[in-house]
């Protein structure tokens, strides 16, 4: 049996998370930013299918990205020459996170980015605490990413892409930009090969709580997250 959450903002010890499935926590509680914000400062985040109870897990070891170790194929490097894209940032939020639920993905049936959870990371990206980095194709939205910032931390969420290399794109100036704002950690919550190809690696749950507390003691954000993103020179 896993806890059931109350009113209160209070979650249990990450350590009481299952084995299995890894990382399961508790159930229940609400999607309010209040709760998802406390829920992030402490290395735990909702995952669960619609009609299901909420979830929360913190998975051990954890799956995360350093922003200066982005790996960089050199087909991806001849793309990013290519100027064939535009990338931006924070200029279509609402629009990422529902091409991220649409987008078909192997092997899963449905999406666990709910209609309820749209509207939670959009409130969010209106306090400016989500963010979103697009890939646009003769002004045509054809990839992107969508997650949440907090201090020096930023937990990435999900990605889409309708061509290829779209999403790589926008994780690959994701990581040139957060590098250049001082940034320590992308979070990526889960194992799969295709952000490993990225660079991501897993670290015990143990550490990356030790790095998650440093990076969002601050809690400080950017001077600004530019709309035009595409203001780094790729050689």
């Amino acid at each position: 049996m896993i806890p059931w959450l109350g009113d209160a903002l209070v979650f249990p010890a990450v350590e009481r998370a299952l084995r299995e499935p890894n990382g399961l926590l508790c159930a229940g509680g609400d999607l309010s930013a209040e709760r998802l914000l406390a829920a992030y400062r402490q290395g735990i985040f909702p995952w669960f299918s619609a009609g299901d109870p909420i979830l929360w897990w913190s998975p051990d070891p954890r799956m995360v990205l350093f922003p200066e170790e982005f790996r960089i194929a050199r087909s991806l490097r001849r793309t990013l020459r290519s100027r064939r894209f535009e990338v931006r940032l924070d200029s279509a939020f609402a629009e990422v996170i529902r091409a991220c639920a649409e987008t078909p993905r192997p092997g899963q049936p449905g999406t666990w980015i709910t209609r309820e959870m749209q509207e939670a990371y959009c409130r969010l990206f209106e306090r400016g605490f989500a963010h979103s980095v697009e890939t646009w194709e003769d002004g045509r939205l054809v990839g992107g990413l969508y997650g949440i910032a907090i201090g020096r931390m930023y937990y990435g969420e999900s990605m889409f892409s309708r061509v290829s290399d779209a999403s790589k794109l926008a994780a690959a100036h994701l990581a040139r930009f957060l590098a250049a704002e001082g940034f320590g950690m992308i979070d990526c919550q889960m194992h799969t090969p295709h952000l490993a190809s990225l660079g991501a690696r897993e670290i015990p749950r143990a550490e990356f709580l030790r790095q998650l507390r440093e990076l969002t003691a601050a809690d400080v954000r950017p001077a600004r997250w530019p709309v035009d993103g595409a203001r780094f020179a790729w050689d």
